[in-house]
């Protein structure tokens, strides 16, 4: 179940930008290792989402485009989601996870 239920948040993740996608995508592919070879061969097997995880479980790392399109992507949304807040708390809030989330992201390494 919480497997399922960090892929959920994963997949929601991508496209609400205080929800970090990586980190519940990485989550559900522990569990499944751990309680469904089923569901974790089939988490593997996904075009866009196995590979990625393969290379975080080989060597800890991103490749440089995947990398590359995490940091536009979350440098986008946060910045669309500031200019669209109108409460400064919330900007200032929003400033400060974007710059926390910017930096992990900058702080993985790379290999080719």
């Amino acid at each position: 179940m919480l497997g399922t239920l960090s892929l959920v948040l994963a997949v929601v993740g991508i496209v609400v930008p205080v929800l970090p996608t990586t980190p519940f995508l990485l989550l559900a592919a522990a569990c499944y290792a751990r309680s469904s070879e089923r569901l974790y061969a089939r988490l593997l097997g996904q075009r866009a989402l196995g590979p990625i995880i393969e290379r975080w479980r080989r060597s800890g790392s991103m490749a440089p485009g995947v990398k590359r399109r995490a940091l536009i992507l979350a440098g986008v949304t946060f910045a669309v989601s500031i200019v669209l807040v109108g409460d400064l708390v919330l900007r200032v809030g929003l400033t400060a996870l974007g710059g926390v989330l910017l930096a992990f992201l900058a702080r993985i390494p790379t290999d080719a």
